[in-house]
């Protein structure tokens, strides 16, 4: 694996999604300070990049969480209810473009999957840790792990 992704880079990327999609202001995404709480209900959106990079962004969060995020993403009131479909579209769309920004970041060209959601991430074989964002939304916790495969 020869392209190196900073981890700066990856978290200047997510302040500006959550800036433009989620939020509508600047300042709403944070590094986590210490350790993120084990899950209870966790959720994660993926998407793989294949090319002359191979590799994987996984944003992982708690389920409620993930329905604030749908919600701020679609306009809806706070407590409206979220279709299962719309939080699997709107949760992938975040890491879809999440990743598609990581791709950018690459010199050359390569293919970005379709987003994934699911309450795990199934194992990428031969992956490597490129970059691991503990962060918070509005006092949550939320992980973005980039991964490579050499």
């Amino acid at each position: 694996m020869t392209t190196a992704i900073a981890g700066e880079d990856v978290y200047a990327i997510a302040q500006d999604v959550f800036s433009a999609m989620i939020d509508g202001e600047t300042d709403t995404l944070f590094p986590w300070d210490g350790e993120v709480p084990a899950w209870g209900a966790p959720l994660v959106a993926w998407v793989d990049l294949s090319g002359d990079w191979d590799g994987r962004a996984a944003l992982t969060t708690e389920t409620e969480t993930a329905h604030d995020l749908a919600r701020a993403l679609l306009g809806l009131p706070s407590g409206s209810p979220v279709s299962d479909e719309d939080l699997v579209d709107a949760f992938g769309e975040i890491v879809n473009v999440v990743g598609g920004n990581i791709k950018s970041l690459l010199p050359t060209t390569g293919k970005l999957s379709l987003p994934q959601v699911a309450d795990s991430e199934p194992v990428l074989a031969g992956a490597v840790e490129v970059a691991e964002l503990r962060l918070s939304w509005k006092g949550r916790p939320l992980t973005l792990i980039v991964h490579g495969v050499p």
